[in-house]
């Protein structure tokens, strides 16, 4: 263990008396028992970087290579818990563990509890696990609950040509077999009654063949959150990915890839990957501090 690494343990150790008082260990499952170290670890170096937008591209690069597993947030007991997982990535548990470690980046924090903290804030409706139903299964929901608690900023509205769509929301209650929690009655119902307010839900989107015109290249920033928008009826968004640039400005995708099996930057730029993978488009979220 290097020098980092005991000052992190012993100061985990000395404030652990404290720290069962404000943390319940029973609502968290961790994946790893060094987690808390690792997190810690992380956020010492990322604290150090001033800028949100930076500060999300560095951490979005030290995930590269994770192993991609898919439906990491489900426990078998049925019961919700805050999932805390760094080893093993998808598409949104990468976004939504990057986001919450550059957040308490963001407010000088180095612990975990503080990410703990965070990881809550940004992934459940309100701020508060309650419950399955509480989590915020879709990308619309999650940017609305989000923003409205001053979390995030949508920025697709302010990219140089967009196109507005209207869609209902439905695709968990539609395709309620694909998700074992479902199959509870008053868990389905509740599934329901959020997407009730999705229905007709108006939003923007970049169409994928405005990346081929530079204005919106350029409009588009490292460190960008984006969420890949689908023509699959009910579903909104397909894909989640972070915005990098090679030399020239041309955006790529770094993000948990099911088909390469771990967190990669696409060989393909942005617009290349969104055409053959038959997306429509990208909306544009960046973090508030």
């Amino acid at each position: 263990m290097n020098l980092l690494r005991k000052l992190i343990f012993s100061a985990a150790v000395i404030s652990s008396a404290t720290a069962s008082a404000q943390v319940d260990y029973g609502r968290i499952r961790f994946h790893s028992p060094s987690d808390t170290i690792k997190i810690n670890e992380i956020l010492i170096e990322a604290q150090k970087i001033k800028s949100p937008q930076k500060r999300v591209e560095m951490l979005a690069r030290k995930f590269l290579g994770t192993p991609y597993v898919a439906s990491t947030l489900e426990n078998p007991d049925g019961e919700e818990r805050l999932v805390v997982n760094l080893d093993e990535l998808d598409c949104t548990t990468l976004i939504d563990n990057v986001a919450a470690l550059a957040y308490t980046a963001g407010e000088g924090r180095t612990s975990w509890r503080d990410f703990i903290f965070n990881l809550e804030r940004l992934r459940y409706r309100g701020g508060q696990m309650n419950g399955y139903c509480s989590r915020l299964h879709y990308i619309s929901d999650w940017i609305v609950d989000n923003t409205h608690r001053g979390n995030l900023r949508e920025f697709t509205d302010r990219m140089p040509s967009t196109t507005e769509i209207t869609k209902t929301i439905d695709f968990m209650s539609a395709n309620a077999s694909r998700y074992p929690t479902l199959s509870d009655p008053e868990v389905l119902e509740c599934i329901k009654n959020f997407e009730g307010g999705y229905r007709n839900h108006r939003y923007s989107i970049v169409k994928w063949p405005q990346l081929n015109n530079r204005p919106t290249r350029d409009a588009l920033l490292d460190g960008d959150i984006v969420a890949l928008t689908t023509n699959t009826p009910g579903l909104d968004v397909a894909h989640m990915g972070i915005i990098v640039k090679d030399e020239k400005g041309i955006p790529y995708l770094l993000h948990a890839s099911s088909k390469e099996g771990k967190v990669i930057i696409d060989s393909r730029p942005l617009v290349e990957y969104l055409r053959r993978n038959k997306l429509t488009g990208f909306r544009v979220i960046r973090l508030l501090e």
